[in-house]
């Protein structure tokens, strides 16, 4: 019988909707629950590639094998469905972003059903539906009621093609991280929630997660923390880690945006007018260029630590939030500081002496510089003291006796800037009021920024809904389309009653997929319109499980979502304070060797696989590419030998009435018990590919016995190979569990097979036995036994066929090829 995948597909893809199979009836009143999840994608074009069927096969796989192993299975699917990626798509194909997403979300909904992923399609999420962006506010609210949300004026980064900002952690070498366009820096009034005063949680919490180190230390480096000393210069302060060179600064540099900020007017014009020029460079432009440039302000300071007067220069390399926006200039040992020295003339002074007298002589001849650790020198009292050991304590310790410096923690990371100026958002749900500001009134007072007038809207009155508007492209002007609309920003203050205004700006899309994971359980409760999550059942569920998703995100929505948990545990709205202690990150899928993209017409459409092939096919395919972690590549022709072996297992499985024959019995027993234990190991570690080639070894061996009169073993086999194979190919599995093999009840819900270690026979080597290279026998030996020579050759001897052409004889040569030939020399 044929294997007709377009039918058996549909087929059970309809059953098991019929039947509620991956959907608890009731989230509270369950047993061993497992939360299985899957970043959910961003419906931004007109549909999923492989690449997305790769990773969200790869999460199937593992729900459905814990789902065997007897656990309450809650595995949801959603789409981050605000922000730039949907509207820039809309914008593209001429549709506003809500007629674009109702035609969008249903193909993603389709492509991922033919996948026969087992989604829990009755609690879906979708952040632009009111119902789900009401509590979106809510969180904002909540964070501006606890001090975490503020609103200043800062310069931020500015993206020219995207005409909105972006966070510091959407920048990505200088560039947008969606469009890849050059960012600008621009001075705009923003919403920004205080990331910051969590930023040693975040970093210490690291070590209490299972997480690839990779994604780890992106953190820990995003985060950056860095022990060191603000040491004052007459009145500018730096903050550094290289205290020990202190008597080696001969000038002082601060940022273009320090300098107008901090120093103007005391300064010299031409360094104002660097200053204001700099700032049209990209930050990454500054960091990379090689040419030093500056400006000398006119200004000296007092180096604390010689008395001596030095200079203050302006330079576009010192990049504002490194530490203080001015650092100390120590030529002598920093290559960008002797750049800079040599430029214009600066003194260099070596304050660190090497062991290698050539290295000395150059860096006082002005040639070199060198950041290497050795003995201080021209530095008072602490000469001869190593600067890497207790030289620099030393140092430290006299100036912060003599209060010229104190111990300061510094950071790389900033605080998450969420206002958008765009259209296709989450409104900010504020509201400003003329008359109080003027009064000095506001929900809450604040020493760090002037709060008053400001008020957010009550629960009751959220969501302040997204208007459908026909004009919501964004022009760049530094406000949302939302501020050329009074029927949405005019509004009365729910303090004073006089006349008030909506904020316009719209939250980063990054803000909607912070708390995804919360709402998922909670969706079609009979509360699920009075709470963002119910309280009994987040306990039942939460935290995940397993998170399964792609390390792009490792400072982006991972560390918004680690923050956002940790804000709601503080407000004593959940019980824990990571949200995903267990993660895993799958690679990237190419094709062709290429990564997969529009512009080099390469994007490979699932659709038209799974017609061709089945989804059972493509799944295997895509599975046994390459490590889960790896970056397989898609190539044609490798899915159809895929395909070939998919019609062998379904013939095999529906030759189900044959039997055995007795001297294939052992074989296919220890195989079976081998093959249970390595699809169980790999399934665990997601080594999906090798847990597939055992699976395959399995199927040969099946197909290579004999027929005999043993059908218990047979169809114990057959009955093995199914729910091993049932994770990775769904459809077929079923439709042998129930069909062919009448079992009742799904595949998929059926227990996983157990191995019984007693019952693996060790594999079993054949090697040829030679006399004077003539074949005279042969010797089976397991492979622990063919490591040992002396063991394999006295087997050989001994052995009835090979003995007879021994006797007799005198062995005056023994050759050997560990695990294939024995050759008797006689």
């Amino acid at each position: 019988m044929k294997y007709e995948h377009q039918l058996i597909e549909k087929k059970w893809q309809m059953k098991w909707d019929t039947e509620s199979l991956y959907s608890a009836a009731d989230m509270k009143d369950i047993e061993n629950p497992f939360y299985n999840l899957f970043m959910f994608p961003y419906p931004s074009a007109e549909g999923l590639h492989a690449g997305h069927a790769f990773s969200s096969t790869g999460s199937d796989i593992y729900g459905r094998f814990m789902r065997m192993h007897g656990k309450t299975v809650f595995q949801p699917m959603g789409y981050d469905s605000f922000g730039i990626h949907s509207e820039n798509y809309a914008i593209k194909v001429g549709q506003t972003p809500q007629f674009m997403l109702s035609r969008t979300t249903k193909h993603f909904e389709e492509q991922l059903r033919s996948l026969g992923h087992g989604y829990d399609w009755k609690r879906t999420v979708t952040t632009s539906d009111p119902d789900y962006y009401k509590w979106t506010q809510w969180l904002f609210t909540l964070c501006f009621k606890a001090g975490l949300a503020y609103r200043k004026e800062a310069k931020v980064n500015w993206c020219p093609s995207c005409k909105t900002v972006l966070s510091d952690e959407q920048v990505i070498d200088g560039k947008c991280e969606r469009c890849g366009t050059v960012v600008e820096r621009k001075d705009l009034t923003q919403w920004f929630l205080s990331i910051t005063k969590y930023a040693d949680r975040l970093l210490n919490n690291l070590e209490n997660i299972e997480w690839p180190s990779k994604i780890k230390q992106a953190q820990k480096q995003w985060i950056g923390k860095g022990e060191g000393l603000e040491i004052k210069f007459s009145n500018i302060a730096v903050w550094t880690t290289y205290w020990e060179t202190i008597f080696g600064a001969t000038f002082l540099v601060v940022s273009p945006e320090y300098l107008l900020s901090k120093l103007a007017p005391d300064v010299s014009v031409e360094s104002i007018r660097y200053a204001e020029h700099a700032l049209e460079k990209s930050a990454d432009e500054r960091r990379t260029n090689r040419k030093k440039t500056g400006e000398n302000t006119g200004l000296t300071v007092l180096n604390p630590a010689t008395k001596d007067q030095i200079p203050v220069y302006v330079a576009d390399y010192v990049i504002e939030g490194v530490g203080t926006g001015a650092v100390m200039g120590v030529p002598a040992h920093d290559s960008r500081d002797f750049e800079f020295a040599k430029k214009f003339n600066l003194p260099i002074v070596p304050v660190v002496s090497y062991a290698n007298s050539e290295i000395n002589q150059s860096i006082k001849k002005n040639e070199r510089s060198s950041e290497e650790p050795g003995a201080l020198t021209n530095s008072g009292d602490f000469n001869g003291l190593s600067s890497n050991g207790e030289g620099k304590d030393a140092v430290r310790k006299w100036l912060v006796e003599q209060r010229l410096a104190e111990p300061q923690t510094n950071y790389h990371l900033r605080d998450w800037l969420i206002s958008r100026q765009r259209y296709w958002g989450a409104p900010i749900p504020m509201v400003f009021c003329e008359t109080c500001a003027q009064k000095g009134d506001g929900e809450v007072k604040s020493g760090t920024w002037n709060a008053a007038g400001w008020y957010t809207v009550s629960e009751e009155n959220l969501p302040v809904l997204l208007p459908e508007i026909t004009d919501y492209k964004p022009k760049g002007e530094g406000k949302g389309p939302l501020a050329n609309h009074k029927e949405f920003y005019e509004t009365v203050c729910p303090k004073c009653g006089e006349k008030a205004e909506r904020e316009t700006d719209v939250m980063d899309t990054f803000v909607d997929s912070s708390w995804y994971y919360l709402r998922y359980p909670t969706v079609g409760l009979s509360n699920s319109s009075e709470v963002p999550f119910d309280l009994e059942v987040t306990k039942k569920w939460l935290p995940v499980d397993l998170y399964f998703g792609g390390a792009e995100h490792s400072v982006l929505h991972l560390l918004y979502a680690r923050f956002m948990n940790q804000v709601l545990f503080d407000q004593k709205k959940v019980s824990f304070e990571e949200p995903f202690p267990h993660l895993y990150a799958h690679g990237l899928m190419i094709k062709d060797g290429a990564k997969m993209s529009k512009s080099k017409g390469n994007v490979v459409n699932p659709d038209e696989y799974i017609t061709k092939f089945g989804a059972d096919t493509l799944r295997l395919y895509i599975m046994f590419l390459g490590p889960m972690d790896g970056s397989p590549d898609f190539r044609d022709t490798g899915i159809e030998g895929m395909q070939r072996f998919t019609n062998r297992v379904w013939d095999l499985l529906n030759d189900v009435n044959r039997g055995v024959s007795k001297k294939d019995v052992s074989a296919i027993v220890s195989k079976m018990h081998q093959t249970v234990k390595k699809v169980t190991d790999d399934i665990n570690v997601f080594h999906y590919n090798t847990a597939i080639s055992g699976l395959m070894e399995f199927v040969n061996e099946l197909k290579d016995s004999e027929i005999g009169d043993d059908k218990e073993t047979w169809k114990e086999a057959l009955k093995t190979l199914t729910t091993l194979l049932a994770p990775f190919t769904p459809h077929l599995t079923e439709e042998v569990w129930r069909e062919v093999l009448n079992e009742s009840g799904s595949v998929h819900t059926a227990p996983w097979p157990m191995h019984d270690e007693s019952k693996i026979i060790p594999d079993q080597i054949v090697v040829a036995v030679q006399i004077n290279g003539k074949l005279r026998g042969q010797i089976e030996i397991s492979k622990e036994e063919s490591e040992n020579e002396e063991k394999v050759t006295l087997k050989a001897k001994v052995d009835e066929q090979v003995a007879k052409w021994l006797e007799d004889k005198s062995i005056r040569k023994t050759i050997y090829v560990k695990g294939k030939i024995v050759n008797f020399v006689v």
